[in-house]
Parts: structure tokens; sequence; C-alpha cells
């Protein structure tokens, strides 16, 4: 299939498609004319890498589980704990932003300014 198939198929832009394609995370033949051509299993393996850069995971990471989650002959622990660090750094910064908003949130509170009241 063309770029702009697998565009369609998939919601990701030509662009990403390449993107991806420089980053070792999907692969194409060239036409003679130097056009892409993905294979069918494209559609499948993009939504797999667009599920793991929603994770937050980049694309090194995701270059590493990578062929652990798209074959499952290939899954190992090793898996598991490579996305529970993934896990755990995710964690720590929302516990970074929670204590940040809270900070935020008393100073709100301590710097409003409350409208004053009808005239005496």
């Amino acid at each position: 299939m063309r770029i702009g198939d697998l565009s369609a198929a998939t919601g990701a832009s030509a662009r990403s498609l390449r993107y991806y394609e420089d980053q070792g995370l999907l692969t194409s033949e060239r036409t003679p004319g130097g056009q892409r051509r993905y294979p069918p299993v494209s559609v499948e393996r993009v939504k797999v890498i667009q599920s793991l850069l929603a994770a937050g995971l980049n694309s090194a990471t995701i270059a590493e589980v990578l062929p652990c989650v798209s074959e499952a002959s290939a899954r190992t622990p090793w898996l598991a704990t490579r996305l529970g660090a993934e896990l755990a750094r995710v964690e720590s910064r929302i516990d970074c932003l929670n204590q940040t908003r809270d900070i935020l949130a008393g100073l709100v509170d301590r710097y409003r300014v409350e409208p004053a009241g009808p005239p005496a």
C-alpha cells in the first residue's frame, strides 16, 4: 500500500510514517519510481506505535520494546519490567505535577483579591 493509503488507514500523517521509518520502527519497499510501498501488516504496526507513543514512550524506547510487543512469541519477562520502568517514570512525573498544582493552587488562594462590596 502507498503512504497515503497507510495514512488514511491509521490516521497517522505521511510525515509521521516517514519519521517512523527513519527511526527503524516501520519498513517499506521502494518502487522503481522511488515511492514507498508498505505491506498490509503495517496498519497494525502503526497502530501499535501510536499506542506506545500515546503511553508516553519515546521512539528509542519504542524501538526497544516493539519486537516484543508486536510478536507474541518474542515476549519475555523483560518486556513487563521495561514497561514497568516507564510506568514508574510517568507516575513520578504525575507526583511532581500534583505537587506543583497544589503549590500553585495555594498561591492563587493566597493572592486572590475579592471584589469590593457595594459602597456604603
